[in-house]
């Protein structure tokens, strides 16, 4: 079998170090090169060999990230932060044929997910699920549409970053002051202990492999904190309706709540998750699934998934006297 040098970016974050663990359990003989802005970042310890990283937004973040490739004859990246994938996206002219070597979904769902207002209104116009916005409304006419509490979101956010549940004018109105044009109201649907994410493989045609389901509780960063897989035809059901109209290319993340008998869509993140250490337990392995079909040209087949509990908890990655910055 073939070595593959896979580079993983934002090894210190979870989704980078969970990428890393995934290749590890994966069936590819992998070499890893890992590589952060930090240069303590504890996943480096997994890697075979590790590089500081330039931030995303930084004017040679798109040369750096070319002389990267070529210095390690990089077969494929995994990238650990969204930052990343969305510049890489929009500088797919600049980086030329190296584009094809970055794990990056459909350029349209990358482009409508960027928007949760626009996102909105996509799954509506599809006739498809979706949680009641608005992104216009004052105080008075938010209560008689979504009853109190309301959630407060930009409209561009991730990992949860910026969400406000609230029942007063006070907050409404210092809230739609300050985010401007990014200004959202959304109905507050279900609870906490119905909240699940769910991830699929997209081959960009509309076809997608079996999801894999967790109901999960979030850790105050925004990631799964804790999670029981279960099997829920409901919200399969609605991924494929998703994945038939977003044609999804590779690893892809929608979260959903259960409200009044009906799986409503949170959010889509078209990238590997931070759960993806988790979903690789129970046999759903991504980073696996992106070198057999982005390297080796191979349709990913249904993961047999296993079933249980996972709890996230603290721990160490500790080297004895050979790296100065541990």
């Amino acid at each position: 079998m073939r070595k593959y040098n896979i580079l993983v970016t934002g090894i210190g974050a979870i989704i980078g170090y969970g990428i890393i663990l995934s290749l590890r359990k994966s069936k590819f003989d992998c070499h890893i090169v890992g590589m952060d802005i930090y240069n303590d970042a504890s996943g480096q310890v997994w890697c075979d060999e590790f590089l500081q990283a330039i931030l995303a937004e930084n004017k040679d973040y798109i040369p750096f990230l070319k002389k990267t490739i070529d210095k390690y004859s990089i077969d494929l990246v995994l990238f650990g932060t969204e930052q990343e994938i969305q510049r890489c996206h929009n500088c797919q002219k600049e980086l030329g044929e190296y584009y094809r070597k970055l794990v990056i979904n459909n350029s349209d769902i990358i482009t409508l997910t960027e928007d949760k207002w626009n996102t909105i209104c996509f799954l509506k116009e599809h006739g498809l699920n979706y949680i009641r916005s608005s992104v216009s409304c004052d105080f008075e006419s938010a209560k008689k549409d979504f009853g109190l509490p309301f959630l407060l979101k930009p409209r561009r956010s991730y990992a949860s970053k910026g969400i406000k549940v609230t029942s007063t004018k006070e907050e409404f109105d210092a809230w739609k002051k300050i985010q401007g044009s990014q200004f959202m109201v959304q109905e507050y649907v279900g609870n906490t202990e119905c909240e699940y994410t769910s991830a699929t493989f997209g081959f960009g045609d509309g076809n997608c492999i079996q999801p894999i389901v967790m109901r999960r509780k979030l850790s105050k960063a925004g990631a799964t904190d804790k999670a029981i897989i279960e099997m829920i035809p409901g919200i399969d059901d609605e991924i494929y309706k998703l994945a038939k109209v977003l044609k999804p290319v590779g690893p892809t993340n929608f979260q959903f709540r259960l409200h009044k008998g009906k799986y409503l869509l949170l959010e889509i993140n078209p990238r590997i998750s931070s759960s993806t250490s988790i979903r690789t337990a129970f046999g759903y392995n991504e980073a696996e699934m992106c070198i057999e079909y982005f390297l080796e040209g191979n349709i990913p087949k249904s993961r047999e998934i296993s079933t249980g509990k996972a709890y996230r908890y603290i721990t160490e990655a500790v080297i004895y006297n050979d790296r100065d910055n541990f």
